[in-house]
């Protein structure tokens, strides 16, 4: 199937190169500089990737680029809390396949696309001493299914690597991401291909502030039961949800129970 795809990259970081990829193998794609040039972009929810690459400074404030169906597919001006420092430089990318077209849906397909955008941002932009200096915002907004999750969780751990927040051999980050994204897809979507799922990172030298939300129903965090009661041995409910307490330094969820934010500080921050 030919996909369609919206490429806005202020400084050809990305851009050229994905669109030759992209073109060879029969999808069609644009390539615009700005939020400005896209915004003139006609029929903007027939794309079903957008793919934003955007300094800080590029980033004006847009209420919404896709807002057909109430979906922003650019990146926040707005960095939010974190602990940037003024000889940071600010950069937002998100990649966005809220308008994926689901018929006969294959998330190896979707997987697929997600691994050669994150390959070649690392390739092409994520190298070592570009980034040490950045505070990045990194949006994916994505259908709800497994393999997608794994990719992007994948790149999230090489690129808090790279920063210096943890290191692999020494941190069970990954288990406190893999848990989170599981359970969004499973517990909060079941799986519903069309519900999607919005994982965002802000990531600095001084930490990785992970926000994951679905559109489930949500749930209440004071009803799991408590895994370390000797009575729920064998529940294997709640475990994660412990998991991600103990790993993550801050951990909370909205009332709702369908959004949860996840703190990790890097030792320098954290020993002060």
């Amino acid at each position: 199937m030919q996909r369609r795809i919206l490429i806005i990259d202020d400084h050809d970081d990305l851009a050229s190169a994905l669109e030759s990829v992209f073109v060879q193998v029969g999808h069609e794609v644009k390539v615009v500089e700005n939020r400005h040039d896209a915004l003139e972009v006609d029929n903007l929810d027939a794309f079903d990737l957008v793919v934003t690459d955007l300094d800080g400074e590029n980033l004006p404030s847009v209420t919404a680029l896709l807002n057909g169906n109430g979906h922003d597919c650019l990146p926040e001006a707005d960095d939010g809390p974190g602990t940037e420092s003024a000889d940071e430089h600010t950069k937002a990318f998100k990649l966005c396949a809220s308008h994926f077209r689901r018929e006969g849906f294959d998330e190896d397909e979707l997987k697929n696309f997600i691994a050669t955008i994150l390959n070649y941002k690392t390739q092409f932009v994520d190298k070592l001493d570009y980034v040490q200096n950045l505070h990045e915002s990194i949006e994916f907004e994505l259908p709800s299914s497994i393999s997608p999750m794994h990719t992007v969780l994948e790149y999230l751990m090489k690129r808090v690597e790279k920063l210096g927040v943890v290191k692999a051999e020494q941190s069970n980050l990954f288990i406190a991401l893999d848990e989170a994204f599981v359970n969004a897809v499973k517990h909060g979507n079941k799986f519903d291909s069309q519900k999607l799922i919005r994982i965002t990172a802000e990531v600095s030298r001084h930490e990785a502030r992970f926000t994951i939300e679905d559109e489930g129903e949500g749930f209440d965090i004071n009803a799991i039961p408590d895994p370390l009661d000797p009575e729920n041995l064998f529940k294997t409910s709640g475990r994660g949800v412990l998991f991600i307490y103990n790993i993550m330094d801050e951990v909370k969820y909205n009332e709702r129970g369908n959004r949860l934010t996840m703190v990790k500080k890097s030792d320098k921050t954290r020993n002060g």
